[in-house]
């Protein structure tokens, strides 16, 4: 449950911005999109793999 304490006199649209990002945060959303179809798990680390190289172009680039 997500508890987003409010100063007296702070503004709603401060403290739904604080809401969100906390929601955000938890990766509820992210979960509940991967879950409406099965993935199969070759897939899911093909994705990893993939992802993992790009991290290192970028660094190796970076340098």
């Amino acid at each position: 449950m997500i508890v987003v304490p409010i100063k007296e006199g702070e503004n709603i649209e401060r403290a739904l911005k604080k809401f969100k990002r906390k929601f955000e945060k938890t990766g509820a959303m992210r979960e509940l999109r991967s879950r409406q179809a099965f993935t199969k798990p070759s897939v899911i680390h093909r994705e990893q793999v993939k992802k993992a190289i790009y991290i290192q172009q970028l660094q190796k680039d970076e340098e």
